[in-house]
């Protein structure tokens, strides 16, 4: 009698949740790191609100995301960090397909993603591929056998944005972490660290969010201070 493979038929259903175009446009949406209500999603989507909630129950049912209450709001977001790492892997192994842009506000919407964006709490895109490059250069990152801060790059961490040395050493996740971005074709850096520049960025305001997307731009202020503090020209993100 033949022995069933482990782990074959977790993989079938997890295989099964994304195989469905509404429900993988759910995930994806969900990638901007932000919980949004069932309603929200059904509007990204396209979808007629009983159609998101039955596919959006699926989706917590099988893990990939959480939900939470609020009022009579639902909110739903990723299940977690190892969700969206999963679905930005995928989608970074997809042989890249133009897609004609159906009206300028969509162009410029794709253009605004390819030029700076999320990926789940971390950036992505030419500018998350530029810090990520940027601070190889400096010594404040190590990419030659896996991603790895240096102890320059925690200094650097700690000193020049603030982030709380403990919150470094004590959390779970990866300290760094290559993220193959799907535009750019490249590592970004990902994990704690990208998170909490991701993160300090925008509490500083020198990157802000465009719209309800994932597209984020830099500031007058984020120029300067990124120009200063690991050499970036924005302008060649353009």
């Amino acid at each position: 009698m033949a022995v069933p493979i482990r782990g074959a038929a977790e993989l079938a259903r997890l295989a099964g949740l994304l195989a469905d175009d509404t429900r993988a446009s759910l995930c994806l949406a969900l990638l901007d790191g932000r919980a949004w209500t069932a309603g929200e999603l059904a509007r990204l989507a396209h979808v007629a609100p009983s159609t998101a909630s039955e596919h959006l129950d699926r989706l917590v049912a099988g893990g990939l995301l959480a939900e939470r209450r609020q009022g009579r709001h639902r909110y739903l977001e990723l299940a977690g960090p190892h969700v969206a790492e999963l679905l930005e892997d995928l989608t970074a192994r997809l042989d890249p397909v133009p897609v004609p842009a159906r009206s300028l506000r969509e162009a410029s919407a794709s253009a605004a993603q390819a030029r700076a964006r999320t990926c789940y709490d971390h950036l992505a895109g030419r500018l998350g591929v530029a810090l990520t490059d940027a601070m190889t250069r400096t010594g404040l990152l190590r990419q030659a056998d896996g991603f790895a801060l240096t102890g320059e790059g925690i200094a650097w961490l700690t000193t020049a944005l603030g982030v709380d040395e403990a919150t470094l050493r004590t959390t779970r996740r990866p300290l760094a972490r290559g993220c193959l971005d799907w535009t750019e074709r490249r590592p970004h850096l990902a994990g704690t660290a990208g998170a909490q520049i991701c993160q300090r960025l925008l509490d500083r305001r020198w990157i802000v969010r465009i719209g309800t997307g994932r597209a984020v731009r830099v500031t007058p202020a984020g120029e300067a201070a990124l120009r200063d503090l690991l050499d970036i020209d924005t302008a060649t993100l353009a």
